[in-house]
């Protein structure tokens, strides 16, 4: 028994209904954690079973209990080690005989059982109702008939889990016995020798334990090396009858046990289910599936499908976050109110690490409607039967490259094109069953074009290669992809090769409607989870990242020059407005409030969409702070006395404090590295500024354009007006924006001679070595940047290991060096222009991936397609 009750586990085959069932019997009593060792889900729920509390346990959906992946791994491993008090089977009765196979496994392991039935009107409508209380009597344990999308049956469910609880806790179940004809006479001796040992005896079924000692298991042999006495006497005997067996049936024993299962799990369904009686014409799956897996109207399908999930996930989702942000922006706003106020021109330290700490939490929590959209759109794929039929269509073409069908939603949603996430998109391989290929694909997910990138690759396209922007656009869009596969197969073949690799099974469920109600819940829970794993994580590592990037800070003499600066804009500012009337004290508290006030008056009457909303505003300020309101308020079109003044002030000191944190920037902990990495970057035409931009990016990938805008100005277009002083006065916030903005995250500056200039030729004025190929270089290590912060914490948390989300950082960064380096460094050897490069480059990775795709891949065991009408539509060696 666990601590909060009998541990009861629900086990079935995927798509079989089983975790609605277990979403009725816990409703929201759940939670949701991940198996030792590897990244299979592990849910769990409180419920109620007559007079008995149960701990129910959904193991993953599994076709029988061997050890091809995670899933049967780990399900088997908790029923052979936690010892459920009860086993409920799922089975779907429209497949009766492939959930058979699994119930006489569950059966032969001597755990007490029960069966639940499930989708019997698709079984009936089918014109093939299966006997409930005909299996009971022949496989020996209880049968409930249930219809989970309707909750039908749930009550018998617990009825019967209640009885067998309170049968005797150590009897095993005493259901149908397998007969295994040849094999019997090589079973019995064995059996024997371990039903000498009192201990083993005990704890396992000893017939289970010698079949699976005789199939050559490796879990039987631990099992048998931990509990009993003499494990090398049993050992050898297992051996010399396995290879007795194997020389006189011609077979090996795991073989003929599987044969002899499947004949029995057969007969065993003629039995209790009436034959479909062939009906004119082909099913609503059969004539789906016609279109679906169709040569070439299912590959159009399959894109339009990924291109309606990706407008749906990114396009609505991503809109969707834009608001959210907005409010999450608001709450920034309050929490700013609550913190130390902000000084003129330094903030306290509390306050600082405060909002720099809330920004990435915001952060994660502005992509929750893209997440929240994302597992819907999966879950209706899920739930419909799509999903296994799309991952059928492209696993020919990815296993060349040591990827998986079902790698192809996580590089849509990365952005195989343009604009997506890689936080998504590395969620998204836990649907992927070969271990090998799941890592792989988390691996090369964050080098698909994240939407944080385009901001950077339009700065520079806009640059340098204005007159070919749209071709430009499109190799920075399409290259990505074709990098990512030849290193997807060079990975697969070397540090992902000890992944252990899945047989290709594949069932092709008949499709069904989804529930509003399953989506909804899945898609919360899904994406609550994901916001809970990783939150922590961030807050930890914000701190980190803040201090490397505020201290050491400036030394004794720059501050003195910035307090000097400071009090001399006060003092200019006390100056112009002595003598008006309503001015009042002018120390640097009521300044600050002068500030804040214009600030929201600004604002808010900038946002004013009526003149009646706008006489509103000003009468609410004006009752709010009248004196304030006087000196600062425009009337009729005229200046107040102070209102050109308090501009010329904010300018001035949004100017001091964009240098300052420049200047601090500069000087921290990740300015000195920038400037010890220019003789590793130098090769990439990097130098020490570009270095810092790219530093930051770790933090967020937005930040590398916005802190290479500061450093070079380049944020601007060609043709963009410069901006009126005033336009750089408090931005309609409480606070402003420069004060809620991180450090290394600057809004653009204003230089202190007043209106900014601004745009491609001032960056280039500032930095005459600029070139288009040194912004072909910049392009191509952003296209390959590590995961940032977020994405890094998805890759720990999809891949179960610390060392994967290392290496992650680590190869992505080389490889984004050594490409930079190769292309900068190659093409001035060869006199190439940045554009020349640009498709010289193109037409080598074209190479690259074609070359990759003819190397011999690792034979796979076979792929078996079959619909979930019962006959095989697909029956297919892949390798």
């Amino acid at each position: 028994m666990s601590l909060s009750g009998h541990l009861v586990a629900l086990a079935g085959q995927p798509n079989c209904g089983k975790s609605t069932l277990f979403n009725l019997l816990t409703g929201a009593r759940q939670h949701v954690a991940n198996y030792p060792g590897v990244t299979v889900e592990k849910r769990s729920g409180r419920a109620r079973a007559g007079n008995h509390d149960l701990e129910l346990v959904d193991l993953p959906g599994i076709y029988g209990l061997s050890s091809y992946s995670d899933e049967e791994r780990v399900a088997r491993d908790f029923l052979l080690h936690d010892r459920p008090r009860a086993v409920l089977a799922v089975v779907d009765a429209a497949n009766l005989r492939r959930g058979l196979y699994m119930v006489l496994q569950l059966l032969e392991m001597g755990l007490p059982l029960a069966v639940a039935l499930n989708m019997t009107d698709v079984a009936e409508r089918r014109g093939a109702p299966v006997d409930a209380e005909g299996l009971a009597r022949r496989l020996g344990v209880p049968v409930v008939a249930t219809i989970g999308v309707r909750g039908k049956g749930v009550q018998e469910i617990r009825r019967v889990l209640a009885e067998v609880l309170d049968s005797d806790s150590q009897a095993r179940s005493v259901g149908l016995r397998i007969d295994y004809g040849a094999l019997e006479e090589t079973i019995a001796p064995l059996e024997a020798l371990l039903e000498d040992d009192v201990r083993l005896r005990v704890a396992y079924c000893a017939r289970w334990l010698a079949v699976k000692l005789l199939e050559g298991d490796q879990a039987a042999y631990d099992l048998l090396e931990r509990l009993h006495a003499n494990p090398a006497q049993v050992r050898q005997t297992a051996q010399a009858l396995r290879e007795a067996f194997s020389s006189g049936a011609g077979t090996d024993p795991a073989r003929h046990v599987a044969e002899v299962r499947n004949l029995a799990a057969r007969e065993l369904a003629e039995r209790v289910q009436r034959s479909a009686k062939a009906k004119p014409g082909a099913t609503l799956t059969e004539r789906l599936d016609r279109v679906a897996l169709h040569r070439i109207w299912g590959p159009l399908v399959l894109v339009s499908v990924l291109l309606a999930l990706y407008q749906v996930a990114i396009g609505i989702g991503d809109g969707l976050g834009e608001d959210l942000r907005g409010w999450l922006a608001v709450a920034e706003d309050w929490l700013g109110l609550a913190l130390p106020a902000p000084g003129f021109l330094e903030d306290p330290l509390l306050r600082s690490l405060c909002l720099w700490m809330v920004q990435g939490v915001t952060a994660i929590l502005g992509y929750l409607p893209v997440f929240l959209l994302l597992f819907s759109f999966i879950a209706v794929l899920e739930d419909s039967g799509y999903m296994p039929r799309m991952a059928f269509l492209l696993d020919r073409l990815f296993r060349r490259f040591g990827l998986h069908g079902q790698s192809t939603l996580p590089l849509i949603l990365g952005g195989v094109y343009l604009g997506g996430c890689a936080i998504p998109a590395i969620m998204s391989t836990r649907g992927i069953p070969d271990e090998r290929a799941r890592l792989t694909t988390i691996l090369i997910a964050p080098m698909m074009n994240c939407l944080a990138k385009v901001p950077l690759h339009l700065i520079l396209i806009g640059a340098f290669f204005a007159k070919q922007q749209g071709l430009a656009l499109f190799f920075i869009s399409t290259v990505t992809l074709f990098m990512a596969l030849p290193v997807a197969k060079a990975l697969s073949m070397s540090v992902a090769a000890a992944q252990p690799r899945a047989p290709f099974l594949m069932e092709l469920p008949p499709y069904h409607l989804p529930t509003l109600r399953a989506v909804a819940a899945r898609a919360l829970e899904r994406s609550l989870l994901f916001v809970k794993k990783i939150m922590g994580v961030v807050l930890a590592v914000s701190v980190v990242v803040f201090t490397l990037i505020t201290f050491p800070g400036l030394d004794a003499a720059g501050k003195a020059r910035y307090r000097q600066a400071s009090a001399a804009a006060l003092a200019e500012f006390r100056e112009t407005l002595r003598g008006l009337p309503d001015a009042g004290s002018l120390d640097e508290t009521r300044i600050l409030e002068m500030l804040d006030f214009a600030a929201q008056l600004r604002a808010e009457r900038r946002n004013a969409p009526t003149p009646e909303t706008l006489a509103s505003v000003e009468g609410r300020f004006r009752e709010q702070a009248p004196q304030l309101f006087a000196l600062f308020a425009e009337h009729e079109g005229q200046s107040a006395p102070g209102a050109v003044s308090l501009r010329n002030l904010a300018a001035t000191r949004r100017a001091l404090r964009e240098q300052l944190r420049e200047e601090v920037f500069a000087a921290s902990f990740l300015g000195m590295a920038g400037r010890a990495l220019e003789p590793v970057t130098r090769a990439a035409g990097f130098d020490w500024r570009i270095n810092i931009a790219l530093l930051s990016a770790f933090a967020a990938k937005e930040n590398a354009a916005m802190s290479l805008g500061a450093l070079y100005g380049l944020e601007g277009g060609e043709d963009e007006e410069p901006l009126p002083a005033d336009a750089f006065a408090l931005e309609g916030s409480v606070m402003p924006v420069a004060d809620m903005a991180p450090a290394g995250s600057p809004p653009p500056g204003v230089p202190a001679g007043g209106a900014p200039e601004r745009g491609v030729e001032a960056g280039l004025r500032a930095d005459q070595h600029v070139t288009p190929l040194h912004a072909l270089s910049l392009m191509l290590f952003m296209a390959l940047y590590p995961p940032c912060l977020p994405a890094a914490m998805t890759v720990r948390l999809s891949s179960g290991s610390t060392r994967w989300m290392f290496f992650s950082i680590a190869y992505q960064t080389l490889l984004g060096l050594f490409v930079a380096s190769l292309v900068f460094t190659g093409a001035t050897w060869l006199g190439l222009s940045g554009w020349q490069a640009m498709w010289a480059f193109y037409g080598l990775c074209l190479a690259a991936t074609a070359a990759m795709a003819l190397l011999p891949e690792e034979r796979r065991p076979a792929v078996v397609a079959q619909s979930a009408c019962g006959r095989n539509r697909v029956n297919q060696l892949i390798s």
